[in-house]
């Protein structure tokens, strides 16, 4: 092999080490910063919007009486709901339908049904009353989830 060769075959070696190593940085650099934390990642793509929380306080509920109970038992509940900023005012301006809504969801259970509930589903409950009222109504609800922020049971 001569000189010339063994240079030719050196250079493009060289070449082919600069530009792996240079392909292999753009790789690294390329990938966002977010890859390295994956948790935060998923966090970010579910739920990009900053929501603001808008309370509905001292929604309360005569309850039925089961059979052979006697008085009066009531329901207390302070709810918070989640909108995006850009229906926020909307949303403010449907508490008293949201009030109303919640009223007439909540008041056909006993005091039995309502203490045997968990949060979590006292608030799927409402959030299904809240999604069938607006249905009706042909309208799209104005937040994004009702949650419970108190609850009493009495």
């Amino acid at each position: 092999m001569s000189k010339l060769q063994k240079l030719l075959i050196g250079g493009a070696l060289a070449l082919l080490l600069v530009g792996g190593a240079g392909a292999a940085a753009w790789w690294k650099f390329k990938r966002p910063a977010a890859q390295d934390h994956p948790a935060e990642t998923a966090e970010a793509a579910v739920d990009p919007i900053e929501y603001k929380y808008i309370t509905l306080d001292k929604v309360i509920v005569m309850l039925r009486n089961g059979e052979g109970e006697t008085g009066s038992h009531y329901l207390a509940v302070d709810l918070v709901f989640k909108t995006p900023p850009r229906t926020e005012k909307l949303t403010k301006e449907h508490l008293p339908l949201l009030r109303s809504v919640a009223v007439r969801s909540l008041s056909n259970q006993t005091r039995a049904q309502a203490t045997t509930m968990t949060v979590d589903q006292l608030a799927e409950r409402l959030n299904q009353a809240y999604a069938a009222s607006y249905q009706a109504e042909h309208h799209e609800m104005p937040f994004a989830e009702a949650m419970i922020g108190k609850l009493i049971v009495e």
